[in-house]
């Protein structure tokens, strides 16, 4: 299975490029529709494939965390992702898919891996509202394969949020309104977990905000914002104080966006901060290349808060922070 992972160093350069590689597994035949559903993640969230080793149950897990494994001398949850996802699968689901994003490492119970697929996030699509309904906000994206094989990209932020046990109230706990902002925040993000607690820490903070699904709907914002402010005789940064930006999103990824917005001249002078589960030095490296100003791991809303809380005041002081 390692060989699925070679030329890593050719992976990272995918960044920048609005292109993308993810593993594709599948979760067994669903019973109740005779369907075998094909999968995707991104390689980057992926650690390794391996053989599932010995399953130690763990006391009071969600359901679909079926116990803990030893991996390295750390003690991993491991994830059935056929039960998560409502799959009534009866095929044996020995290989284990793990992965590392957001500094949290899981495994995820799969029955089979196929390849690794190369390609654009343009032939990434947001998924259709009936199928977004059917699997409860597990798919961000598809594509689709030749012979009508549809690719489901999967929320792996939704999973890490909800066979996660912690208190949600008390991550924004202390998270104070800032006086006086009248500037947008707009924000780009395909995962509705990652939005809910954007748009909650933003209205913790009493500042006004728009959010887009995925990079090209944000570009489509930003655009329509440049063009009240021409028709207003002002400039962007009168109507935005910066953009936050996930960094995989169909469509148009948080790479390309900020490539767009930093050579852009009505953009000027516009913060682009970067809030992603991708939170290696590599990748902060490859945002920073393309114009990204700060970088922000996701689930964390008090260090989120921090952050927008300190531009927002450098702003409103029109200074400027080297990064």
């Amino acid at each position: 299975m390692s060989e699925l992972f070679k030329n890593i160093d050719a992976r990272s350069r995918l960044a920048g490029t609005n292109k993308l590689e993810i593993l594709l597994f599948s979760l067994g035949e669903d019973a109740r529709t005779g369907r075998r559903e094909i999968f995707g993640i991104n390689v980057f969230k992926v650690r390794e494939v391996m053989r599932t080793a010995a399953i130690t149950a763990a006391p009071e897990m969600p359901d679909c965390v079926v116990g803990m494994v030893s991996l390295r001398g750390a003690l991993v949850p491991v994830v059935d992702l056929a039960r998560y996802a409502g799959i009534d699968a009866e095929t044996e689901r020995n290989i284990m898919i793990v992965t590392e994003y957001n500094g949290h490492t899981q495994g995820f119970l799969v029955e089979a891996v196929d390849t690794i697929l190369r390609l654009d996030w343009s032939q990434m699509r947001v998924p259709p509202e009936m199928l977004t309904s059917k699997l409860g906000g597990l798919v961000t994206a598809v594509t689709e394969l030749p012979g009508n094989k549809l690719v489901m990209m999967l929320d792996v932020e939704k999973v890490l949020s909800e066979t996660t046990r912690y208190d949600e109230d008390l991550l924004f706990k202390g998270i104070e309104p800032i006086k006086d902002e009248e500037r947008l925040v707009v924000f780009a993000d395909d995962s509705s977990v990652a939005r809910r607690q954007i748009e909650r820490t933003l209205e913790s903070l009493g500042v006004p905000f728009r959010g887009a699904i995925n990079g090209r709907v944000a570009w489509a914002e930003l655009q329509q914002l440049a063009d009240q402010a021409q028709a207003a005789g002002r400039t962007v940064a009168d109507l935005v104080s910066l953009v936050l930006t996930d960094v995989e999103m169909p469509e148009m990824d948080g790479y390309i966006l900020t490539k767009s917005i930093k050579s852009d001249p009505r953009f000027e002078g516009i913060p682009v901060i970067m809030h992603s589960s991708l939170s290696g030095m590599s990748n902060q490296q490859l945002g920073r290349s393309v114009g990204v100003d700060e970088y922000v791991a996701k689930f964390e809303p008090q260090k989120l808060a921090e952050t927008l809380r300190r531009r927002l005041k450098q702003r409103a002081a029109g200074g400027s922070e080297e990064n």
